[in-house]
């Protein structure tokens, strides 16, 4: 089986993925405990899917019970500029790195699956292969399987490669060698917890959902409360502040995969996205993680951002939005109506 994982690192390689771990399924027992913690004290917020399937999500070996082994595997998206620069530009929009292209969960996906087909023909067994939408804790057991571990941001990170990556799992029936878990290298570093916008994380290595813009833009489907409007900023879709400050990213490697970067989507003009219409806006998004949120929520986000740009210019495409018949997106218009006033 040594051969066999040294063939599947090649292979894994030649598919585009950047690094490869192996962990047996059980080899993280203690995320039952903490993910029944996280839900019981609703730090997951309206994410229900959270809930959903927790037996499953926190134990692998109950999502399958033949599987015995977890193949781990990080494919990177490194951005080629600074994604914090895109802030001191208040008339733009700031898209969070992952989704300024492709949406990873098709192109991880169907990597996965040529790489699984590859282990069958070689080897036999069955697979199972999950991109991030399945109740699979990847990152305890990215962790486990030697890749990175989980940073004080509660983001994975690894020293040859930063922090900037997607991760996939195939899972397997083969018996393959187990890699040595990794361990925490924050050492005293608490870059992450303290440039968070509105004090996300309760404490090193702990996050509340309710508070993190990248749920608060993106999973959160009602008004966002009004006393951390101001700390999005222009923040219109997710967050990265706590990656892009992370020190590990001086050593990060590039990334390959052309498609998880479209210039369009990069720092998009605020008054151009208040314009659109769902058929512009499904256009635009087209094959991006933003379409799945719809046109509504984003644009609510936009308005946000329309509201702490300081640019008075903006009151007029914020006049059109407060006329929306959604009441959410109208209501987030008036406010940056308010504000610019």
């Amino acid at each position: 089986m040594e051969s066999l994982k040294a063939r599947l690192q090649v292979q894994a390689k030649a598919e585009g993925f950047s690094k490869l771990g192996v962990a047996r399924p059980d080899a993280v027992p203690e995320i039952a405990a903490r993910l029944a913690e996280f839900v019981s004290e609703g730090r997951h917020g309206e994410m229900s899917w959270m809930t959903d399937r927790m037996a499953w999500r926190g134990d692998p070996t109950a999502l399958w019970p033949e599987a015995r082994s977890v193949v781990m595997l990080a494919e990177l998206y490194t951005p080629k500029h600074d994604p914090l620069a895109v802030l001191d530009k208040p008339e733009q929009g700031a898209i969070s790195v992952y989704a300024q292209g492709s949406d990873y969960h098709e192109l991880v996906k169907k990597r996965l699956k040529r790489l699984g087909r590859w282990l069958i023909s070689e080897a036999g067994g069955d697979i199972k292969v999950f991109v991030d939408t399945a109740p699979v804790m990847e990152k305890p057991l990215a962790q486990a399987a030697g890749l990175g571990w989980q940073g004080k941001h509660t983001n994975l990170l690894a020293r040859d490669l930063g922090n900037w990556f997607f991760l996939g799992a195939i899972f397997t029936t083969l018996e393959l060698p187990e890699d040595v878990p990794e361990v925490s290298h924050c050492g005293r570093c608490t870059a992450c917890l303290d440039i968070c916008p509105t004090d996300a994380f309760i404490a090193p290595y702990q996050l509340d959902a309710r508070r993190c813009i990248s749920y608060l833009t993106i999973e959160h489907k009602g008004p966002v409360d009004v006393a951390l409007r101001p700390a999005l900023g222009n923040r219109i879709y997710g967050c990265d502040d706590c990656l892009a400050i992370c020190p590990w990213n001086k050593f990060a490697a590039a990334g390959h995969e052309l498609r998880y970067h479209r210039k369009a989507e990069t720092a998009p003009d605020l008054e151009a996205l208040a314009l659109l219409d769902d058929a512009a806006f499904r256009k635009m998004f087209a094959k991006s993680p933003v379409k799945r949120i719809g046109r509504a929520r984003f644009l609510r986000n936009v308005a946000y951002a329309i509201g702490n740009s300081g640019q008075p210019q903006l009151i007029i495409v914020a006049q059109v939005l407060a006329k929306d018949p959604d009441p959410t997106l109208a209501e987030a218009a008036a406010w940056a109506i308010s504000r610019l006033s």
